[in-house]
């Protein structure tokens, strides 16, 4: 089992800047990939970017030279997302992910922080 754990949403107006944080605890060196995806109100989760355990990173075009993901240390302890130039379309429910390594049988599964609402005013 991994637990997720967000922070650092909140409300911003228009062109300012956030940064999130998720917390991993758990099986932390099953930890393939960890992620963000957001949720729009009535609309399904999307990808906003995700890293590797080899630090490779993917954006979704929507947040390219805007939003960047870092880690926090090698021990998959934390991820960031420092979101820069907001724009109202970008409010949503923010969630961190981790795709961990099954124990006993091919593949992963993917864990779900809680979420952290952002609403960027216009």
């Amino acid at each position: 089992q991994v637990q997720l754990v967000e922070s650092g949403g909140g409300l911003v107006q228009a062109e300012g800047s956030l940064r999130l944080s998720c917390a991993a605890s758990g099986r932390i060196g099953s930890i393939i990939a960890m992620g963000w995806y957001y949720q729009a109100p009535g609309k399904q989760r999307e990808l906003v970017a995700t890293i590797t355990r080899a630090d490779s990173v993917n954006y979704a075009d929507s947040f390219k030279g805007r939003f960047t993901i870092s880690r926090g240390d090698a021990r998959n302890t934390v991820i960031y997302l420092q979101m820069n130039s907001l724009k109202s379309e970008d409010t949503a429910v923010y969630y961190c992910n981790a795709k961990v390594e099954r124990p006993y049988s091919p593949g992963w599964a993917d864990y779900w922080g809680q979420g952290t609402q952002v609403t960027v005013s216009s």
